[in-house]
């Protein structure tokens, strides 16, 4: 096969149907890294391992993307926002930790989940009962989701920090590697 129609081969190939255990050099850790942003929780090998549940059941729509700023201190957005079935739906914690903040920011109630090694889940617009400090187990609820945060429609947006750092919550739940296809000589 020729090198050109070789790489094209390997830009199209899912990458669930990758090889085990080879990264992709160019996926989505690799490009947020290069734009200063760390996006995807990652296995040893470099591939992306989605293991948190989504906050809001059924699955939602995403309807705003994580658009991070090119400098910390400028606009963008540091989460995703999700639509929700209806104000009012229930907020489940994507992964297990410990509530670490419930309160109000600005003018919008927020609940903080501190899921260790770094790693933070904020959502708003949540009317929440928990109090901080109260462990919390994956899917379970923390609050219900409150009007307010999209004009259109009933949403909730979530962010994700590692760090000081926003990182993108959809690798989390959902595997964001580009498709790949393998060379057919293998």
């Amino acid at each position: 096969m020729k090198p050109p129609l070789r790489l094209a081969a390997l830009l199209l190939l899912p990458a669930s149907l990758a090889p085990a255990g080879e990264p992709l050099a160019f996926g989505p850790a690799y490009l947020a890294q290069q734009a200063g942003y760390h996006a995807a929780p990652t296995g040893l090998s470099g591939t992306a391992a989605p293991s948190w549940q989504w906050p809001l059941a059924p699955r939602p729509q995403v309807l705003r993307d994580f658009n991070p700023p090119p400098k910390p201190w400028l606009s963008g957005h540091r989460g995703v926002d999700l639509a929700a079935a209806a104000d009012g739906a229930p907020v489940t914690s994507p992964a297990a930790g410990t509530v670490s903040f419930v309160g109000v920011v600005v003018d919008r109630p927020v609940i903080t989940i501190d899921h260790g090694d770094g790693l933070r889940s904020s959502f708003e617009p949540v009317d929440s009962t928990l109090a901080a400090g109260a462990p919390v187990a994956a899917g379970q609820v923390i609050g219900t989701a409150r009007p307010g945060h999209c004009t259109a429609a009933p949403c909730l947006h979530w962010g994700v920090r590692r760090g000081e750092d926003y990182v993108d919550p959809l690798p989390f739940v959902m595997d964001l590697r580009p498709s790949v296809l393998l060379p057919l000589d293998r």
